[in-house]
């Protein structure tokens, strides 16, 4: 296969040409790795060939402009980063036969690693010469086969010949497509995805964060609702491979002001200035839910006082990251938007407490139940929780007293593995919650009188009645119901287990009621 380097005139790269090189690039490497790695190699490889293009690119327009004045342009070689010869994608194509071909690949990209700093520490742990494993003949020829999926001239990278956004897609794409594996632990679904970024509402010049950040695609999302670029995105990831992708992917979608940080965000918070957290005009989050080990040992002595609206239970760090993220979010002004499983709205004990005093600090304005198997991971009942720090004392919204409750359980398109969420189910939950009104068995404005009636249970069954009115059962609902009731009934046994284990009476729980 011959590479060229030739403009390629009047040619748009089509999106479908280059999913279908990185899919087949994928399937390469499926055979031998799991599909999760397979997809930060495939990404590996992406920002190797990107950067060679857009250098090369910007090299070509440099020359065009200087070819009467090489001084300048000799000048210009020193400021600018010149990318080293063995560093270029078109250099390895060259050497697709060697021996040694994984080395130089692994040589390549710790020049780039060198030279983009957006990229630092991204390649230490993706070995193309697999020396951890018996190199053989047959790794050679995947290589090779890599390289040339990757030198077809519909993957051309350069800025002139295709669009930023299609490169950013084909990689959201490729990530999306790890569905299935663990990578549904770190990307959100690109619908779900929309319809937070529509619910925070980023405006220009905001600082925009993500406490776990995943492959950083939620993200990314958010800044999109950002119409004039001008945005900052803060993030921390804790799992360092998936850190990996988040920096790859901020890359190909051509973002420059991006901080990403590695790192336990609940144990080690490490967007902190002067030994405080960091403020955010947005906060966004696809949590993972119910974590086990989320610091609950050191939660008392936190010393960024996150947790002072009480400790949330030790097997359990939804209302951790809650808090993380409450007190990330700028005073009278953030907002924060994460997804968090249904028994965040009922479940009582150290969990109660925190949720009456965030409603009771007016910091909830929106509680949004959305269809259950949307997530790739399960069909596990979800919410969307909203809280507006501009309605405390001082914001623009300190007037506002209700809470606003959403059932939008049956807004989706039902498959047989998966719900889908459509551009018309998101644009009428993001309708109705702006306009924040009363609409019969879909949304209801609570007072803080109707939620304390409750006893601040948030069950969206307490305030939007779908029994007698509605037309229709919707399946989806019962089984939420059933859930709810189950876990509380689940809570019930456990804690009746520990009193008269105290007493000396040892208790079996099973599946059958012992009360």
């Amino acid at each position: 296969m011959v590479v060229t380097t030739d403009k390629l005139e009047n040619r748009n790269v089509q999106q479908s040409e280059i999913d279908g090189i990185l899919w087949a690039a994928s399937d390469t490497l499926r055979g031998v790795m799991d599909i999760s790695e397979a997809t930060r190699y495939i990404l590996a490889m992406l920002c190797l060939k990107y950067v060679s293009d857009v250098w090369l690119d910007l090299y070509e327009m440099y020359q065009q402009q200087y070819r009467d004045d090489p001084e300048s342009m000799q000048e210009l070689e020193k400021e600018w980063f010149v990318l080293p010869k063995e560093a270029s994608f078109y250099y390895l194509y060259r050497q697709r036969d060697a021996n040694n071909l994984g080395k130089l690949i692994n040589k390549a990209l710790k020049a780039i690693e060198k030279h983009e700093a957006k990229l630092d520490g991204v390649f230490q742990h993706i070995d193309f010469s697999r020396s951890n494993r018996t190199p053989t003949e047959a790794w050679n020829e995947l290589l090779k086969r890599l390289l040339e999926e990757f030198s077809r001239p519909q993957l051309d990278l350069r800025l002139s010949q295709v669009d930023k956004d299609i490169v950013g897609n084909a990689c959201i794409r490729l990530i999306e497509r790890s569905e299935g594996s663990d990578a549904g632990e770190f990307f959100t679904p690109v619908q779900l995805s929309k319809l937070i970024a529509k619910l925070a509402k980023p405006k220009s010049g905001d600082s925009i964060y993500d406490p776990a950040c995943g492959s950083a695609s939620l993200l990314i999302r958010v800044a999109e609702e950002v119409e004039d670029g001008n945005y900052s995105l803060f993030g921390q990831e804790r799992n360092y491979s998936v850190w990996t992708i988040a920096k790859m992917n901020m890359l190909l979608h051509g973002i420059d002001e991006a901080r990403l940080e590695c790192g336990d965000t609940l144990k080690n918070p490490a967007l902190t200035k002067l030994d405080q957290l960091m403020k955010f005009d947005v906060v966004v989050s696809d949590p993972p839910f119910s974590l086990g080990e989320w610091g609950f040992e050191n939660a008392a002595s936190d010393p960024y006082n996150r947790f002072r609206r009480g400790t949330p239970p030790r097997g359990n760090g939804d209302y951790a990251f809650i808090s993380h993220m409450i007190e990330s979010a700028l005073p009278s002004k953030g907002r924060v938007v994460v997804i968090a499983p249904h028994g965040v709205l009922f479940r009582r004990a150290k969990e109660d407490k925190i949720r009456k005093q965030l409603i009771e600090e007016n910091l909830l304005d929106a509680v949004i139940a959305i269809p259950s198997r949307l997530l790739p991971y399960g069909g596990i009942s979800i919410v969307i929780l909203v809280f507006d720090r501009s309605r405390e004392k001082g914001g623009d919204n300190q007037k506002r007293k209700d809470v606003l409750f959403i059932d939008a359980s049956r807004e989706s398109e039902r498959g047989r593995a998966k719900n889908t969420l459509l551009d018309e189910h998101i644009n009428h939950i993001v309708e109705v919650y702006r306009e924040r009104k009363n609409v019969e068995n879909y949304a209801h404005v609570a007072t803080l009188d109707e939620i304390k009636k409750n006893d601040f249970n948030l069950s969206i069954s307490h305030y939007i009645d779908m029994s007698e009115d509605a037309k229709t059962i919707d399946i989806t609902v019962v089984q939420q119901e059933m859930n709810q009731l189950e876990s509380q009934l689940t809570e019930v046994r456990s804690k009746m287990a520990n009193s008269l284990k105290q007493l000396g009476v040892e208790v079996a729980i099973g599946d059958e009621p012992f009360l």
